[in-house]
């Protein structure tokens, strides 16, 4: 072996300027808007921007945060539903060397005030339509922490009212067009700030940087095996995971972004019928949602929509309708600390010719590791060591790779946490099988996923024990057809007391977002262990027996 002092390859050939330049999905803008600029880059409503007028308007925004002082380190907040507003901020914050922070539109005012709070922003774009919920979250900040509000005045918005200093296409007016915006220094910057669902109390921070945004793009690429010039619907949210990535995905292969404000049956079949819909993502309730919609609401559509989900695998009777509709189905999984999906159930084309409830088995595996996440395990958690492909043991879901988080901001000790032993710690439970698939088992963390949204059980006992007819509270997940899961609480009243369950979920819904309610409220004493510890498991037997399931 050749002495590593005289290695004539690390000898006289050192990274320079013209050799190592930062990875940046920012990188996919510039050369899209350069390469198609005429091509349509967004449709919505009837507007239709082409990549050229897209890359001004980014560029506009950059430059008008950048004089109003917005710069590296900061960040901007933005609440808004699929618009234009929303993918153009993924660009033009960024470009100012900000860092965007996309707010869950669904959120209470407190969880919002504290996002805004923990995350520092400066400029917060908002949605008309949100004007209520912001304002209050906004005014529960101290006057000097509150951040400059641009209102998004989206005609298509219902209700609402203007709360900001001005609207967003004002603030655009405000741009200089030639604004020469800085690609990043270094690829470890941050590029995106993303709060996941706790089960301890408030949520974490998750840091994105932009060579982990630029590799989970191109894996999107890779792993759905996506053409030139997509045409992608807005069915999963850009808030989710930066829409997991796919504002930066479609952008690098020059697509053309549908936005749609609500998801509706009638929305999705208007734009897979007249506006030539290629792609789209979403949890399985929207797979429900086309197959479930009235007749009045369904149309001829085109077969061979790639459509992608994740997050609770969808029921067999869904997969066999949908595919029937001549929808491709690909299943995925991942997490907000991985930027989106980073596994995918590979297809083999022999699984075909296998009956329809072993194919909907083998789809519903969360499968192999996206070829830009480097290592996929199940390990035992405590000494990570790999557990037998045998499909039966169970063991932690791990994760290494470049599209694994910075860490959780201004929470060294939970990042130290997740990456201890040099591999992410997922928190999911799951077996191996013997051709290499994982396939999830239960959340350690017992975050219930309803509709695409995680729901923190610890956030919603911890309401339910502030009830004061209430002593004792647990909340599982319940199995639905059309959510996937929804929150099931058992409760213990007081002695001498009585409670209904439409009076615990009215409760519920005065302190919570509504969509972290309970659906379903048991009354009942909580089993225990014999150190007092709420058995969990007894009680999610519990609620899937309530829907007739073997536990």
């Amino acid at each position: 072996m050749t002495d590593a002092r005289h290695n004539p390859y690390e000898t006289d050939l050192d990274q320079n300027a013209a050799n190592t330049v930062p990875l940046s999905p920012l990188s996919f803008l510039r050369r899209t808007a350069a390469v198609y600029p005429q091509r349509i880059a967004v449709i919505h409503g009837p507007v239709r921007r082409t990549w050229a007028e897209t890359y001004e308007r980014c560029v506009r925004l950059a430059s008008a945060l950048a004089k109003r002082g917005i710069g590296l380190g900061d960040t901007v907040a933005v609440m808004a539903p699929n618009t234009p507003e929303s993918f153009e901020a993924h660009f033009g914050v960024p470009m100012t060397g900000a860092v965007l922070n996309a707010l869950n539109i669904r959120l209470d005012a407190e969880a919002l005030a504290f996002i805004l709070e923990h995350g520092e922003a400066k400029v917060l774009l908002t949605d008309r339509e949100f004007s209520g919920v912001i304002s209050k979250a906004v005014h529960m900040l101290e006057p000097k922490r509150r951040p400059i509000v641009i209102d998004i005045d989206d005609p298509q918005a219902k209700g609402g009212e203007l709360i900001g200093e001005q609207t967003y296409e004002q603030f655009l007016e405000t741009g200089d067009p030639a604004y020469e915006w800085p690609m990043p220094a270094d690829e470890w910057q941050a590029i995106a700030l993303n709060y996941t669902s706790g089960t301890t109390g408030n949520p974490k921070g998750v840091v994105y940087h932009h060579r982990g945004a630029y590799l989970n793009a191109m894996g999107n690429v890779l792993t759905w095996a996506m053409p030139h010039h997509p045409v992608y619907l807005w069915t999963l949210p850009m808030f989710h995971c930066n829409g997991w990535c796919f504002p930066w995905t479609v952008t690098a292969m020059a697509g053309t972004n549908v936005c749609v404000r609500t998801i509706t049956a009638k929305g999705i079949y208007d734009a897979l019928a007249d506006l030539g819909v290629t792609h789209m993502c979403g949890a399985p309730i929207i797979m429900g949602l086309i197959v479930n919609a009235p007749e009045d609401q369904k149309r001829e559509i085109p077969r061979g929509v790639k459509m992608m989900t994740a997050g609770a695998a969808p029921p067999a009777a869904v997969i066999e309708k949908i595919e029937r509709m001549g929808f491709d189905v690909t299943h995925v999984y991942g997490l907000t600390e991985v930027y989106g999906p980073v596994t995918i159930c590979a297809w083999h084309e022999h699984w075909n010719d296998l009956p329809l409830e072993e194919r909907a088995a083998l789809k519903a595996r969360q499968g192999v590791n996206y070829a830009t996440l480097e290592g996929l395990m199940v390990a035992d958690p405590n000494t990570l060591q790999p557990t037998r492909k045998d499909g039966v043991t169970m063991g932690e879901i791990f994760m290494r790779g470049n599209t694994v988080m910075k860490g959780y901001l201004k929470n060294p000790r939970a990042t130290e946490e997740a990456f201890s032993g040099g591999w992410f710690h997922t928190g999911d439970l799951g077996v191996w099988h013997p051709d290499g698939y994982i396939e999830l088992k239960d959340r350690s963390k017992d975050i219930i996923i309803s509709g695409g949204e995680n729901i923190s059980t610890i956030e919603v006992e911890s309401v339910l024990y502030k009830h004061p007819d209430i002593v004792e509270a647990a909340v599982v997940a319940r199995p639905d057809e059309k959510w996937g899961e929804t929150p099931c609480a058992f409760v213990t009243v007081k002695e001498g007391k009585q409670l209904t369950e439409a009076e615990v979920i009215a409760y519920c819904r005065e302190h919570l977002a509504h969509f972290k309610c309970p659906r379903t409220v048991v009354f009942t004493a909580l089993p225990k262990t014999s150190t007092g510890k709420i058995q969990k498991y007894v009680l999610r037997d519990q609620a899937r027996a309530l829907n007739g399931e073997k536990a």
